[in-house]
């Protein structure tokens, strides 16, 4: 599982452009004039909940750089600017403080630099100035996101304004956690329960590359700090089921997704109950939610990372996936489809036999499916070799739950490429088990004579009640003598 944001890339190339400036033009539209839509379109754009409470100007003292000074000064040094840069500016006046917000800026560039090479500058006292100046930076209120008319899939996300200098805040808090010379044992007086909940809330950010550097920064205190681990769990499930089950919006499901992926993948053997409760409680009922298409890769990369780890769960996952199944959306039915192929790609055949039947049950009601995506994603199985060595182990339950739709559907549906589909199939079918092909075959044909049969016989039937209802309607009328 890679987890972006790795420190080892150059700044540039994590950083994103802002969003362009607007032209001063002015034309009508509608009513309104094209620069008062454009300038809303850009106060959306880009928000920032760190504004300055006072009006007059910061000053902040320059102070000499690090290179500059002897090895022994430059531990106290780093401090010192360590509490200069808990100085937070207000991004939103454009105008205000230009020269100590580049100040600060080339500051932060300096610590970034320095906590990469130096060696001997994290010192016991430098722990609680770091986690005070990254706290001070990042923790804040997150700009209210306005749901009616925010669609993630449609529009632009809120990009943070104050980003010249939380990137680097971010970027410097990932190379303190990488040192080599940094120890659990200090830092977690600092990096506590509470320093983590107030992380895990900035996950709600609109702003991707901050969701990116907060996926990064998270994993790192996963991995170093092994009892946050449990809290770190326990928590995410907390923002998942809140998510399914009452606001169905946080903007970092994905991330957070994608760090379980990591997570799952060094569960150890056997897997505890809780791990177990979590995918059948959590990870399964988040195929509910209608922004699945968001996160549903990260989240079916997780499925199958815990049926790799205990394949005894395939059972309750699919069966899980079944209950869910979308009734009237095709786009989610298509992502169903594809996961289920995922699970089917890692099943044990002792696993399959268990789940064979409801499952091929639906997949015979997707290849009957009108909106033809849906019956070519399932008919695509067929293209997969292992799941045809598993069709074919098992034949005799699977083509009888298949024949009837497949038959039907090779003479009545509207799309050639899913007929052709379909005649692929047949012939698998018919080289598979030929005798059950034949029979199946016999019977259909039987059975669809009988319904041809009982159709006529109710035409005719319906015929005589028809004209019985018209005699008697001429006779009220005397148009008929009784």
């Amino acid at each position: 599982m890679v987890v972006h944001g790795d420190s080892s890339a150059p700044l540039h190339s994590r950083a994103m452009s802002s969003t362009a400036t607007t032209s001063p033009s002015v034309d009508k539209v509608d009513g309104f004039s094209r620069k008062s839509v454009r300038k809303a379109k850009q106060k959306r754009s880009q928000s920032s909940s760190q504004f300055r409470s006072q009006g007059k100007p910061i000053e902040l003292t320059p102070l000499p750089l690090l290179k500059e000074v002897p090895a022994p000064e430059q531990p106290e040094l780093f401090l010192k600017k360590l509490q200069q840069c808990c100085t937070v500016f207000d991004f939103m006046d454009t105008l205000s403080d230009l020269k100590m917000k580049e100040y600060k800026r080339s500051t932060l560039n300096e610590l970034v630099d320095y906590v990469t090479v130096s060696r001997g500058y994290l010192t016991e006292q430098a722990y609680p100035e770091v986690v005070k100046m990254v706290s001070h930076n990042i923790f804040r209120t997150l700009p209210p996101s306005d749901s009616n008319e925010f669609d993630p899939e449609e529009d632009e996300p809120t990009l943070e304004a104050s980003w010249p200098h939380l990137q680097l805040v971010y970027e410097f808090f990932i190379r303190f956690l990488e040192s080599q010379e940094f120890q659990p044992s200090i830092a977690k007086k600092y990096i506590d329960q509470k320093f983590v909940l107030q992380l895990l809330d900035l996950f709600d950010s609109e702003d991707p590359r901050e969701r990116d550097y907060l996926k990064t920064v998270l994993h790192r205190i996963y991995g170093k700090f092994l009892g946050l681990r449990a809290f770190i769990r326990k928590q995410i499930n907390n923002i998942f089921l809140r998510f399914v089950y009452e606001t169905e919006h946080f903007n970092g499901v994905a991330e957070l997704l994608e760090i379980l992926g990591s997570i799952i993948n060094g569960f150890a053997l056997p897997l505890k109950s809780e791990h177990k409760q979590f995918l059948v409680k959590v990870l399964i009922p988040l195929h509910t939610v209608r922004s699945l298409s968001l996160f549903h890769a990260q989240l079916a990369y997780c499925i199958v990372q815990f049926l790799e780890k205990d394949p005894t769960l395939t059972e309750s996952v699919i069966r899980g996936l079944l209950k869910f199944w979308p009734k009237t959306c095709s786009q989610k039915e298509v992502m169903f489809l594809g996961e289920l192929e995922e699970i089917l790609d890692v099943i044990e055949p002792t696993q399959f036999v268990k789940i064979q039947e409801p499952l091929f049950k639906q997949i015979s009601r997707c290849v009957s499916s009108p909106h033809f995506q849906v019956a070519e994603r399932a008919l695509y199985y067929w293209n997969n070799e292992y799941i045809m060595s598993l069709i074919e182990e098992n034949s005799s339950v699977i083509l009888p739950i298949m024949f009837a739709s497949l038959y039907r559907i090779s003479k009545e549906h509207w799309n050639p490429a899913i007929v052709a589909l379909v005649y692929n199939v047949l012939k698998a079918f018919m080289e598979m088990n030929s005798t059950l092909f034949d029979e199946l075959t016999a019977t259909y044909k039987s059975d669809r004579q009988r319904e041809k049969k009982k159709e006529k016989e109710r035409e005719e039937l319906w015929k005589k009640l028809e004209d019985l209802e018209l005699k008697r309607g001429l006779k009220s009328d005397g148009i008929i003598p009784t």
